[in-house]
């Protein structure tokens, strides 16, 4: 097991459960799930809920690219205005939504990092209606670590964790965090101790 530093300055342990090698084979897995669902690239949009979503979206085409010779768009889905915590967390500020083509009748493949609550897939899906009426909506997540709040499943999953519900998961990508790699954290007990 490795040891990071904590916020507190003590060693918070973690476990690292997917490596960058892990990560590749399970987007090239999920890559291939999804042509296989759609019977091909036809019609496909990914769309990244950032922050990790967009750069998970943009390797998902990469590997689509690879299997199928066709490049899809692939787009940003900012969901701030949409999210149901506004008033119970700090402000955040409004990104942009970036989706290069209309989502009208396309399959609309909505991804993220972790799933968990489901609430941000929520968001997702309201913030994706304003925006058209896609044929289907599909999502992907790298990681699905349960602790669902609204009934809302993966279509294609990476990898499942299950976690307690003090465990958190951090996905760490190239693009947003200079390395790749899912770790699992467990709080600092001397860090809750003094939070008491």
């Amino acid at each position: 097991m490795a040891d990071t530093t904590s916020d507190t300055g003590g060693p918070e342990p973690q476990r690292v459960v997917l490596d960058a090698e892990d990560i590749s084979r399970a987007l090239t897995r999920i890559a291939h799930q999804i042509l296989e669902t759609n019977r091909g690239a036809e019609g496909l949009v990914l769309a990244g809920i950032p922050r990790r979503g967009v750069p998970l979206a943009e390797r998902l085409a990469k590997a689509i690219e690879s299997a199928e010779g066709i490049r899809i768009p692939v787009g940003a889905l900012d969901i701030t205005m949409y999210r149901d915590d506004l008033r119970t967390q700090p402000t955040r500020p409004v990104g942009h939504t970036r989706i290069p083509v209309s989502v009208d009748d396309a399959v609309v493949v909505l991804v993220d990092d972790v799933l968990m609550s489901g609430r941000t897939v929520r968001a997702a899906l309201d913030a994706l209606g304003d925006l058209g009426r896609p044929r289907a909506v599909r999502l992907a997540v790298l990681v699905d670590r349960g602790h669902r709040q609204l009934p809302i499943r993966a279509d294609h999953v990476g990898k499942n964790l299950p976690t307690s519900a003090d465990e958190r998961v951090l996905v760490r990508l190239a693009e947003t965090d200079g390395s790749n790699e899912v770790v699992i954290t467990k709080p600092d007990p001397a860090h809750e101790e003094a939070s008491i």
